[in-house]
């Protein structure tokens, strides 16, 4: 019997609709949250990424600004216009798109982003509080993650986790997410022995190894958990997870399919990001 599919394409809807609400009332007391998106250079992925964050915020009623920067704009230069936005009062979320030009530092940008302002949860004193389990601003799949997972109806206290993949962008999180909910976490990743003697004792299983198809059946635990976080791009020109859907949906619980899991709560996330920390700054001033 085939597991029940985790829709995030609709879990998505639905918060965006609450957003989409709250924005209105914000707008209503004299708050329209807005977001600054750079994107340096022309990255065909980044350039699709940027146009669908501009699309939400149009949707939702956001203030938008997307600078597209050349490929030759130095470091210097995108420091300042980032120092320009962390002291602009209409913008309340600052996201640089990733990956940057070779020449330009990501830490030494992200670094300068105004902590109150990373909506992508990815400076230094945001991911402290993180591990520390201060309140912050969260890392967008991450935070995606957990959601989909809650919305799924599954009770995550107690649970053993298992996340392959040690990314600070996703797998290491992620893992600290799961914690928060009182999961008991292992993280695998490429040097792991036994990977598959673990992945088999976990109720819940994150994958986030960027390696397509590389979970099958043979990993996973009767009615486990499974959630996909890759994306891969096949020499056919289709996507595909981590996860070898079609063998794993026989064996696991509910499971997030790629395309249509993951990947429509990142930028969701983003967007209810941008609305916390507009509130946030609102309310400081």
């Amino acid at each position: 019997m085939s597991a029940a599919i985790i829709n995030g394409k609709q879990i998505s809807e639905e918060i965006r609709n609450s957003l989409r609400n709250e924005v209105e009332q914000l707008k209503g007391q004299g708050l329209t949250p807005g977001l600054a998106v750079i994107l340096v250079g022309e990255d065909p992925a980044s350039g699709v990424y940027v146009r669908n964050k501009e699309k939400a915020c149009h949707d939702l009623g956001f203030y938008s600004e997307v600078h597209r920067l050349s490929a030759d704009t130095t470091e210097q230069e995108l420091l300042a216009l980032v120092d320009k936005l962390n002291h602009q009062q209409d913008i309340h979320g600052i996201l640089v798109q990733l990956p940057l030009p070779p020449h330009i530092h990501e830490k030494s940008v992200i670094d300068a982003i105004s902590v109150h302002k990373d909506v992508d949860g990815f400076h230094p004193i945001n991911v402290g509080n993180l591990v520390i389990g201060d309140d912050s601003l969260l890392p967008c799949t991450p935070a995606g993650v957990i959601e989909l997972i809650k919305r799924a109806g599954v009770e995550m206290s107690g649970k053993h986790a298992v996340v392959i993949g040690r990314s600070n962008i996703v797998g290491k999180p992620v893992s600290l997410l799961l914690q928060r909910e009182n999961a008991t976490v292992t993280m695998c990743h490429s040097r792991t022995n036994n990977m598959k003697e673990i992945t088999k004792q976990a109720d819940i299983l994150v994958v986030a190894i960027g390696r397509a198809n590389f979970v099958d059946a043979s990993f996973v635990k009767p009615g486990a958990v499974v959630i996909d976080v890759g994306m891969n791009r096949l020499d056919n020109g289709k996507l595909a997870g981590d996860v070898d859907f079609e063998s794993v949906k026989e064996v696991s619980g509910p499971i997030t399919p790629v395309p249509g899991g993951v990947g429509p709560m990142t930028i969701t996330m983003l967007m209810q990001n941008t609305v916390v920390a507009a509130k946030r700054l609102h309310q400081q001033r």
